[in-house]
């Protein structure tokens, strides 16, 4: 897989993660821009290298709402401190 397919995926998968956790990152970025797309960007990244991303997506379509990522999942900590929506 190439680098921006890989990343492209990865930022689907950390999206999709927000999401069904109730994390809001757009609206975390229009309210601090600089600082929340360095955290996305951080995220995004930290899924690029994950050995789970097959198993995060077949838990993301299997769910439409989550209580918490899984615990494989690299950005566990930094979206269970995220505040809701």
């Amino acid at each position: 897989m190439g680098l921006f397919s890989k990343l492209g995926q990865s930022t689907d998968l950390v999206e999709g993660m927000a999401d069904r956790l109730g994390v809001d990152f757009a609206t975390s970025i229009a309210k601090d821009p600089e600082a929340e797309a360095r955290k996305f960007r951080r995220a995004v990244m930290a899924c690029s290298h994950c050995d789970n991303q097959a198993s995060c997506a077949d838990l993301q379509a299997a769910n439409s709402q989550l209580d918490e990522a899984p615990s494989y999942c690299r950005n566990h900590d930094m979206l269970a401190h995220r505040p809701e929506a």
